[in-house]
């Protein structure tokens, strides 16, 4: 699933090619990609037709337009595969284009989603500590790049918490954008191992763990994001290559880039874990 970089490079072409457009029609084509917009697929089209597109804004791994009408706004849910392509109105039509928008300059923003997990819903806008968001967005909170965000107040939160730290990464009403890929890298930047307790670790090492947070974003949004097959690309089609300077992630009995040791995959939260055994070693279990 795309998480903050990935999601913040679509945000980035939309602003470039939708934004100041007209929305002259929609086409919804799988029913399954407006499912979270109640009313259906007639009332999105209708009420999408005519408005104008004032800016394309993302919190952490959540995207969204707005447009000329103060109180509406597109939530656009990538989920595994979604895509947001910008294409000339008469380019042929993806296999898995769910959702056409036509804009005013001949050109068309399209969702492709070959999964079809992902979707678009319009949303009322609410005001959250100083700032417009969807309904839906409501509870994120501010993610590392957020100009806003206050390291020092999310360590008081991990402090205070007694779940595995890399649970807390996950947690996007704690810290948002993170998603497995960035987690187990700038856990393994830190040093730190994903079970350890966030409040059995001291202050100066969380301080380290967000810092390591933030610069692993900002490399993989500076290199495009991560891409592993096809369907994660920006608005012009094109793929990122942050895989290539994965240090943990995906790299299951690989030396690591630190140590040498071979590289471990666990089991966390139905999900895999990628560690160093020499440089992240587990927490002890507690004695009974």
């Amino acid at each position: 699933m795309p998480e903050l970089p990935e999601v913040e490079v679509v945000r980035r072409g939309l602003a470039e090619h939708v934004v100041g457009r007209v929305i002259e029609s929609v086409t919804v084509t799988h029913p399954r990609s407006v499912r979270r917009h109640l009313e259906g697929a007639a009332d999105l089209a209708a009420r999408m037709t005519g408005l104008r597109v004032a800016a394309a804004q993302r919190r952490g791994k959540y995207l969204w337009l707005t447009f000329d009408d103060p109180d509406v706004s597109l939530v656009v849910h990538l989920g595994m595969s979604g895509q947001m392509l910008v294409q000339p109105f008469d380019a042929p039509v993806e296999k898995h284009a769910h959702i056409l928008a036509t804009l005013d300059d001949d050109t068309q923003l399209r969702f492709v989603d070959q999964r079809t997990f992902g979707g678009w819903a319009l949303a009322p806008l609410v005001a959250v500590d100083g700032a417009l968001l969807p309904e839906p967005v409501s509870h994120i909170a501010r993610d590392p790049i957020d100009p806003l965000f206050e390291p020092e107040s999310v360590v008081a939160v991990l402090r205070a918490k007694q779940s595995e730290i890399k649970r807390l990464l996950l947690d996007q009403s704690v810290i948002s954008g993170i998603g497995n890929i960035y987690a187990d890298e700038s856990l393994w930047r830190a040093e730190i191992h994903g079970n350890r307790s966030a409040a059995g670790l001291t202050r100066p090492a969380l301080r380290r763990l967000l810092a390591e947070v933030g610069a692993v974003m900002g490399e993989a949004l500076a290199a495009g994001g991560t891409s592993f097959d096809a369907l994660y690309v920006n608005v012009n089609g094109q793929s990122g290559y942050f895989e290539r300077s994965l240090a943990a992630y995906g790299r299951q009995d690989e030396p690591c880039r630190r140590c040498g040791a071979p590289i471990r995959r666990e089991r966390f939260m139905n999900r895999s874990s990628y560690s160093c055994p020499r440089c992240q070693p587990k927490p002890r279990p507690h004695p009974r």
